[in-house]
């Protein structure tokens, strides 16, 4: 299990993703865990993946911190939200739709070119006023990017921490997607963005998880310890490594994800 977890976490930071997605699964099909102590277990990973991940891309100057907090109201207010509705929603059908939509992600972002987008021109009024635009450190140096289509973002962002109560996860698939895809941010910006936020979304959708019982100590010491080694290391990958690589284990992840959801969701398991 730590093993697994640490194997869990470096994906996680490496895409943007958290972790959580792989866990769930990785606890109820390998390990045979119950799923309410799978998501709740997977929720305290993904913070402690949002911790080892997010310090060093902060340090490294990639993460736009100012778009990432201005995000958290819309992510936070989400996974409130889910708390809220997860007793009357069926699970299943929730995670058949999550994942036709990761799928559909990933052929996405496979078919994007496989360099970073840069948006050198001003593309929103509201991301000027509230100067989320920014720029990240390269090998050629400073790389400015501009941000567009703020308020499509913020409302994926509201759906993202829905998903994370629903779902048990940080929701980083749809963080990076919304920040890649809508609002023009680039790759390695996004992903690094996504880990700074995922948890504190995790951390008020694990709330009711813990409220309820569903957060055992001793399952979530091992797995806890896994992922945050295993963020730590993949952070540290990231950011040396290269964009086309990037969305290729983005995709594959995603991919492999959606068909484990798809399929319990089918079961209704």
């Amino acid at each position: 299990m730590l093993a697994a977890s640490f194997l869990a976490g470096m994906i996680g930071a490496l895409t943007g993703l958290g972790g959580g997605v792989v866990l769930v699964p990785l606890l109820t099909l390998v390990f045979k865990v119950d799923i309410h102590y799978a998501i709740g277990t997977s929720l305290v990973a993904v913070i402690a993946t949002s911790s080892g991940a997010a310090a060093a891309y902060v340090k490294e100057g990639i993460t736009n911190i100012r778009l990432g907090m201005f995000m958290e109201i819309a992510t936070t207010a989400g996974a409130l939200i889910g708390t809220m509705i997860i007793v009357y929603t069926p699970t299943n059908i929730i995670a058949v739709i999550f994942g036709a939509i990761l799928i559909f992600s990933a052929l996405m972002t496979l078919r994007k070119r496989n360099t970073d987008h840069i948006e050198t021109e001003t593309k929103s009024m509201l991301a000027e006023r509230l100067r989320l635009n920014s720029n990240y450190p390269s090998k050629d140096g400073l790389v400015n990017y501009k941000i567009k289509h703020v308020p499509a973002g913020f409302v994926m962002m509201l759906g993202a921490g829905i998903l994370s109560s629903l779902l048990g996860i940080g929701s980083g698939a749809f963080k990076v997607l919304a920040m890649d895809n809508v609002m023009r941010i680039p790759f390695k910006v996004s992903t690094t963005t996504s880990n700074f936020m995922i948890g504190v979304t995790a951390a008020a959708s694990s709330i009711l998880y813990f409220h309820r019982g569903y957060i055992d100590p001793v399952l979530t010491f091992p797995v806890v310890i896994g992922v945050f080694a295993g963020a730590m290391l993949g952070a540290r990958i990231l950011i040396g490594s290269g964009v086309k690589i990037l969305r290729i284990v983005f995709s594959i992840v995603i991919t492999f994800v959606a068909a484990e959801m798809i399929y319990k969701g089918l079961k209704g398991t």
